[in-house]
């Protein structure tokens, strides 16, 4: 059995304290891939890069077992404030 959705939450919120956190398994349920939305003061001041790789040391030994991890934002709550704002005012046609 690979990584469950469960244990990657526990480790981003244990390691990151996220504000918003969404993790979806993309491997059908095996544990073996998985999309991430991450929102957390700690990314403050760092570029993307240096975000997701926070994103990865915080899943360390997660990684030993998933073959892909996909970060599809990792933004600070005020960035992610901004972005919902513009949702709300943009919404798609």
């Amino acid at each position: 059995m690979g990584v469950t959705k469960e244990q990657v939450e526990s480790s981003l919120k244990a390691k990151l304290n996220p504000s918003h956190l969404e993790v979806i398994d993309t491997s059908g349920g095996c544990g073996a891939s998985f999309e991430v939305q991450i929102v957390s003061e700690q990314f403050e001041g760092k570029r993307l890069l240096e975000r997701h790789r926070m994103v990865n040391s915080a899943l360390e030994e997660e990684m030993k077992q998933i073959h892909a991890l996909s970060v599809k934002k990792a933004v600070t709550p005020e960035q992610w404030k901004q972005q919902q704002d513009s949702n709300k005012s943009n919404p798609a046609a």
